[in-house]
C-alpha cells in the first residue's frame, strides 16, 4: 500500500464520487434505474450465496444510478448474504501516518511535529475512513458493525462473524498474516469487487507477506489510544506495500477461469474466492515482481 500522497492524489473518482456529481449530469451518463431489489438479484446471479463471508470493494458511481445511493448498496449486500452472511470493507485512515513522507502535496517540515503531536488517537468507533468511499462508512457506521484496531489499515465487518474478522490487526501486520485477511482467508471468504477494479483488491497484500523480497521495509507512525484514555505516537516497522501491478495480477487471475464475472447495475463485478486470489498473487509475484534487497 502506497504511502500516503496526500487528499488530492490518492482520492479515487470512481468510489469517492459517489453520486455526489449533479442528479442532471448522472441521468445523462445512465440508461435506467437501479434498485435495491435489483442489486440483489443481480449479486445472486453473479454467484453471491447466502451465508457468505465477503470482502467488498465498492464504486458507487460505476454500478448507476440507485435510489439511496450507497445505503441501498450495502442494504443489497446484506439482501444477498442473508442474516448469516458477513460483510467486510476496507476503513483505512492514511491520513494517520508519518508526514515526513507525504507527497502530492508534502507539507511544510515545521508542521510534522504538530501533526504527530495533535493527530486524535485512531478509534475504531469513532474514527472515520479517509477517501475509501461512502459504502465503507456505512458498514462501518451500522449498529452492530465491527473494525479492527489497526490505526491505518483498519477493516470493518458486519455480521455473525464480524467479532473474528476483526478480532487480531497487529500494528506491524497491516495486510499479513495477523491481520483480517488472514482470517477471512481461513474462512473461506469471497472478494467481491462491485464495480471496482482489481487494482484496489486489498487482499493481493497478503501475497507480498509470502514472497520473500516482494516490498521492502518502511518505518511509518500512527496516532493511537492509550489504555489509560490518553493518546500517543507510535512508531512501527512493515513492509512498503505496494499495489502498482495488481490490476496486471487480476488480468492474470481472471485468465484461470477463476473469477465470476458479470454486471450488477452499470458495471461490470467479478466474484472470486479470497485463498485462490492470494495464492494467484503470490505465484504472479514469485516470476514477475523484482524483489528488493531491504526485505525482511
Amino acid at each position: 500500500m502506497s504511502r500516503y500522497s496526500g487528499p488530492i492524489a490518492n482520492a479515487s473518482p470512481g468510489e469517492c464520487g459517489g453520486l455526489s456529481h449533479t442528479r442532471s449530469a448522472t441521468l445523462a451518463a445512465v440508461s435506467e434505474i437501479h434498485t435495491r431489489a435489483g442489486l440483489a438479484e443481480a449479486l445472486r446471479g453473479l454467484g453471491v450465496r447466502p451465508g457468505d463471508v465477503l470482502l467488498v470493494h465498492t464504486s458507487v458511481k460505476a454500478l448507476g444510478w440507485i435510489p439511496g445511493g450507497p445505503l441501498a448498496v450495502v442494504q443489497a449486500l446484506r439482501d444477498a448474504v442473508g442474516d448469516a452472511g458477513t460483510i467486510v470493507v476496507p476503513t483505512q485512515t492514511a491520513t494517520n501516518s508519518e508526514p515526513s513522507v507525504w507527497a502530492h502535496p508534502p507539507v511544510p517540515e515545521a508542521w510534522w511535529p504538530v501533526i504527530r503531536e495533535s493527530t486524535p488517537g485512531f478509534d475504531p468507533a469513532l474514527t472515520p475512513s479517509d477517501h475509501m468511499g461512502r459504502v465503507p462508512e456505512v458498514v462501518r457506521t451500522w449498529p452492530g458493525a465491527r473494525r479492527s484496531a489497526h490505526p491505518q489499515t483498519s477493516f470493518a465487518a458486519l455480521g455473525p462473524l464480524a467479532e473474528e474478522v476483526v478480532a487480531v490487526h497487529d500494528l506491524d501486520s497491516q495486510c499479513g498474516e495477523r491481520s483480517p485477511l488472514a482470517v477471512l482467508e481461513r474462512l473461506g471468504a469471497r472478494i467481491l469487487l462491485l464495480g471496482a477494479t482489481f487494482g484496489s483488491c486489498t487482499a493481493f497484500h497478503l501475497a507480498e507477506y509470502r514472497v520473500p523480497g516482494a516490498a521492502g521495509l518502511k518505518s511509518d507512525g500512527a496516532a493511537v489510544l492509550t489504555p489509560d484514555g490518553g493518546r500517543a505516537w507510535v512508531t512501527y516497522e512493515d513492509l512498503d506495500l505496494d499495489e502498482d501491478d495488481f490490476d496486471r495480477i487480476g488480468e492474470h487471475l481472471r485468465s484461470t477461469g477463476s473469477v465470476s464475472s458479470g454486471r450488477v447495475g452499470e458495471a461490470e463485478c467479478h466474484l472470486v474466492d479470497l485463498a485462490t486470489a492470494v495464492d494467484t498473487a503470490r505465484d504472479w509475484m514469485m516470476e514477475h515482481r523484482e524483489r528488493t534487497a531491504d526485505a525482511p
